[in-house]
């Protein structure tokens, strides 16, 4: 039996220009950090007691005796890329699907660590993040970009850039002070609307007009933060001010990034001491971060009490097998 343990991704900065139609001709970069809320995938092989060959449970229950039948696309594609046969595979999480926290590819770099694992293998964290972007732009299709399967492998609180060739992972060099300073002045609240990232990218892609302008400015934004984060003679509020700009600019990036409701959130959050925030992921609902100092907190708790507070800290572990027990497994001849 194998479980993993993989974490969620929070984005701060460069969001969209990991798109590849993007980075191939512009480059591009994100500032974001994995923290401690997590999905676990338990794998191991199915006895054949059965009859049926594979058992899934996530967030509804599939029994199948032909890996074609599984409704679920990363499972299916997943096992018959790593030749996977006569499985049960459980997922849970701390957070909800659909969220904007990066949890699809969370769960597919959980998924295909554990698959390795069951077959006695060791994937490194760069072939994980690259299988993983195979999976979900290639095989199931799924619009999107690349920083989540990657901060999900790697972990951390990390400076992505991607160009026409490859991406690189640049740890941000922060003092631990610092770094808890931004971490404890980050507030996330749950909007409690969820979607698919994928839909709300292709939504995001009709009708709008070119939004290359929109995207190097937020490009440009990232050597901004980070700039503001390394250099600790600088404001670390103005870090909460840029989350304000970038937001502002996304916004204009597609019609399905906000919506009436979300955007009435950020103002009340805004007016109610926060200096910036954003919202996280692809947009359309999920999670609301919001950049507050810390005698401003109680005022924003009381404008969001009727949405769910989480709190939060910043984590460096990246995706890993957190149980692993080998199974021999012999093939139906």
């Amino acid at each position: 039996m194998i479980i993993t343990k993989t974490p969620f991704r929070m984005s701060f900065f460069g969001g969209g220009t990991d798109m590849e139609n993007f980075f191939r001709e512009y480059g591009g970069a994100v500032l974001s950090t994995t923290f401690d809320k997590y999905c676990y995938v338990n794998v191991r092989h199915l006895p054949r007691f059965f009859d049926y060959s594979t058992e899934l449970s996530y967030s509804k229950t599939e029994r199948v005796t032909d890996i074609n039948s599984i409704q679920h696309p990363a499972i299916r594609n997943a096992m018959k890329m790593l030749d996977m046969h006569e499985i049960r595979l459980t997922y849970e999480a701390d957070l909800p699907a659909r969220s904007g926290l990066g949890t699809s590819s969370s769960f597919a770099v959980g998924m295909l660590n554990a698959f390795y694992a069951l077959k006695g293998k060791y994937a490194d964290k760069k072939k994980l993040a690259n299988e993983a972007i195979y999976l979900e732009r290639v095989l199931c299709q799924e619009s999107g970009g690349w920083q989540d399967q990657i901060a999900a492998s790697f972990g951390g609180f990390n400076r992505i850039n991607f160009n026409a060739d490859d991406y690189e992972v640049l740890p941000l060099i922060i003092s631990p002070e610092r770094k808890k300073q931004l971490n404890q002045n980050l507030m996330m609240f749950f909007t409690g609307f969820t979607r698919f990232s994928s839909d709300v990218q292709k939504a995001n892609a009709v009708g709008v007009r070119d939004k290359t302008a929109q995207l190097q400015e937020m490009l440009a934004l990232v050597d901004e933060a980070e700039k503001i984060l390394v250099d600790k003679n600088a404001d670390l509020d103005d870090f909460g001010r840029l989350l304000d700009h970038t937001w502002k600019i996304k916004r204009q990036t597609g019609s399905a990034v906000s919506t009436e409701s979300i955007d009435e959130l950020y103002v009340k959050g805004i007016e109610s001491g926060a200096l910036g925030g954003k919202l996280l992921g692809a947009g359309g609902g999920g999670f609301l971060v919001f950049y507050v100092q810390p005698e401003k907190q109680h005022s924003v708790r009381y404008a969001m009490r009727n949405l769910m507070y989480i709190p939060f800290q910043f984590e460096n572990g990246g995706t890993r097998v957190i149980h692993y027990t080998p199974e021999s497994y012999e093939p139906k001849v």
